[in-house]
């Protein structure tokens, strides 16, 4: 079981304590899709804002670095929080085995990291990591959404990654940055619709820092949801998995389905 969420905690309000409380209730690992703790990531706010919440799953969690934390810089209370699970500083990126499925943890800040582009060292590592790793099924997550119907919008500088897990047949696409929830249809490199092969990215900002709105819905949206803190919790299967996403108490929304896993390319997924 993945347990997924992204832009979580600020010692300002108790949204993250609430979510906290559905990420205690499961098992499995947990998925930290950027933006961890506001607004800076230093070492302070990880010690105030975040221990006290999500940092009692440090030992089961596998985060994904975002913004806020390199406003410190080298986002070094990020690294120096997580350790060896955040991947080496300087990178940030890194992959993972759990139960049939591959996982691909990618750091979207790629200038942090030597380049975005497709023959920049981040890039060439997914490369060599999808080909060195062709399990059935195949997940990735980062911070910055490549498609987003939000107020942060879609982001072209993370299309080298979209693109090589496109050819090597990945199943989902986990981010956050946008304070909010979405689930796309399966979709190809540009954000055309391809239910055959396509990438199903799910937005899950919705960790407990804000939220925010959608001003315009991309074609291939077919969920939103802007009011709500939860987490999203994946059952994966040999060929398949589940999603739900799961509310804070007191709150109605839900989302919930199946997919499968798909052969294509590199990867085998």
């Amino acid at each position: 079981m993945l347990i997924a969420a992204g832009d979580i905690s600020s010692c300002g309000n108790d949204g993250d304590e609430a979510t906290a409380l559905l990420v205690e209730a499961r098992e499995g690992i947990v998925a930290v899709l950027g933006d961890s703790v506001y607004d800076s990531g230093a070492p302070v706010e990880f010690a105030e804002c975040y221990e006290p919440t999500w940092g009692r799953f440090k030992d089961r969690t596998r985060p994904a670095v975002g913004n806020h934390e390199y406003l410190t810089p080298g986002a070094a209370g990020y690294f120096d929080f997580f350790g060896t699970s955040a991947g080496e500083p300087g990178r940030g990126y890194y992959s993972y085995e759990l139960g049939a499925w591959h996982i691909v943890v990618i750091n979207s800040l790629c200038w942090e990291t030597g380049g975005c582009g497709a023959d920049d060292p981040q890039a060439l590592w997914l490369a060599a990591d999808l080909r060195d790793h062709p399990t059935a099924c195949t997940l990735a997550y980062w911070h910055f959404p490549r498609f987003s119907s939000g107020l942060q919008g879609s982001s072209t500088i993370v299309s080298a990654y979209w693109d090589l897990l496109y050819e090597a047949g990945a199943e989902v696409v986990l981010t956050g940055h946008d304070h909010t929830y979405e689930r796309f249809a399966p979709q190809g490199t540009e954000g055309q619709a391809d239910p055959d092969r396509g990438i199903r990215e799910f937005v899950v900002g919705t960790g407990g820092a804000s939220h925010y709105g959608f001003p315009l819905a991309l074609p291939n949206s077919e969920v939103r949801d802007s009011t709500t803190f939860g987490v999203l919790v994946l059952t994966l299967y040999q060929d398949g998995y589940e999603w739900e996403f799961v509310p804070m108490a007191g709150k109605t929304f839900r989302d919930q389905g199946t997919g499968v896993c798909h052969d294509a390319g590199i990867g085998g997924g």
